[in-house]
């Protein structure tokens, strides 16, 4: 009896390349896929790096001040005058800026109040806010009289800022301001300034 091998027909040329353009079609589009997917990441964060840039830019002045400088100082005092400046015994009324921040907007160099200072026959300076601590009204200080003037509702005080008349309807003298006795020793004059509560007998900080 005869062994006959069987044989497994070829597969045909037609076949073969059947099957390998069918490999290379199904190929093509997870190539196609993996390049656009790789663009869109790309351009994402090409993307972000302006957007970032430009928030910090935008937020900027919530986080920036000024650390020490001419005009402001970051323990809170604020360059009014020079000592050489002030005349002894003889008040001088200066305005204080100061750089204001209101949400994401800075105002540089922006009028913040004013005071009066007066040097004293041992160099030290008195410094007053000029509001009159009844309601709020800026006072005048009137040389001739050497007093300071509510022009609101008649209350007067002295050169040192104590009441000056009886019955005034001002609860307490005017508030005075520290000063910065290391920058004085420099010539230089910087104050603290601050408001305080109209009406009260007491001085607090507003």
């Amino acid at each position: 009896m005869t062994n006959e091998e069987t044989i497994a027909p070829e597969n045909s040329a037609s076949e073969i390349e059947s099957a390998e353009t069918t490999e290379t079609k199904t190929k093509q589009p997870r190539r196609g896929f993996l390049t656009e997917a790789l663009a869109i990441i790309i351009g994402g964060i090409a993307g972000l790096f302006p957007t970032i840039v430009g928030l910090a830019v935008f937020l900027d002045p919530l986080r920036s001040r000024k650390k020490d400088g001419e005009a402001s100082a970051s323990d809170g005092f604020l360059k009014v005058a020079m000592v050489d400046g002030l005349p002894v015994g003889k008040p001088r009324r200066y305005t204080v800026v100061d750089d204001r921040v209101d949400a994401w907007n800075l105002f540089p160099q922006e009028q913040v109040g004013a005071v009066y200072l007066m040097k004293n026959e041992d160099n030290s300076i008195t410094a007053l806010n000029v509001k009159c601590p009844h309601l709020g009204c800026a006072v005048e200080f009137i040389a001739d009289r050497e007093v300071y003037q509510c022009p609101c509702h008649n209350s007067s005080f002295k050169p040192d800022g104590e009441i000056a008349n009886e019955g005034s309807p001002s609860a307490r003298a005017l508030d005075s301001l520290e000063v910065d006795s290391e920058r004085l020793k420099q010539g230089e004059v910087w104050v603290k300034y601050e408001n305080f509560r109209a009406s009260t007998a007491e001085k607090i900080a507003e």
